[in-house]
């Protein structure tokens, strides 16, 4: 079984670059069997990829865009779907291919080896070590939250304390403003006052 990975080679859109390349990437790096079949050059090749997609899979133009996915004939996805799967550790499934041996496959709770108590082995440990690491962890945390509390109220008053300076700053720049405007309403009138007189 081939996994068929249809790309453009020459897109020139880099959002389909850049997903066509993490797919062949992902695919290169963990030795995944694969041929990339360029639909910009040959049109065999977009021709067979647009009507092998299903309907469902099409977008509302009904054109899709690399990169499509499918194993054989079968088609498996787009990049959307390719990297849900990745995320969610399902790609061999995904990709409709049996894990390689050796691959870690989660087992169900009837095989993992448990002890006669009912404990799972190994457990314990890891709980007992989790626990401390915990502790520790939170105290370090509650230390760092008061430093950080007292850097706050420090920063806080040296705030406040600028704040109310300012304010006096302005109310006295206020009070000089209204005083200046009075003297020149008082020297406006005595001005006016001598042109009346002549």
């Amino acid at each position: 079984m081939v996994i068929k990975v249809f790309v453009a080679t020459s897109s020139g859109s880099i959002a389909i670059r850049k997903k066509q390349q993490e797919v062949v990437g992902f695919l290169e790096a963990n030795k995944i069997d694969f041929k990339e079949l360029d639909i910009a050059g040959d049109e065999d090749n977009r021709k067979w990829m647009r009507e092998n997609v299903p309907g469902e899979k099409k977008p509302q133009n009904g054109i899709p865009l690399p990169p499509q996915i499918f194993n054989e004939e079968q088609y498996c996805g787009d990049f959307d779907s390719f990297f849900s799967a990745k995320e969610e550790n399902i790609i061999y499934s995904f990709l409709g291919l049996a894990p390689p041996p050796g691959s870690k496959v989660t087992k169900s709770p009837e095989e993992s080896s448990s002890l006669p108590n009912g404990d799972v082995a190994g457990e314990s440990e890891g709980t007992a070590e989790e626990a401390e690491k915990a502790e520790e962890s939170g105290e370090t945390e509650a230390q760092k939250e008061e430093e950080g509390a007292s850097h706050i109220s420090e920063s806080q008053e040296k705030n406040e304390e600028e704040g109310e300076k300012a304010t006096e700053e302005t109310e006295e720049v206020m009070e000089e403003g209204a005083k200046g405007e009075a003297e020149e309403e008082d020297a406006g009138e005595e001005e006016a006052g001598e042109e009346e007189d002549s």
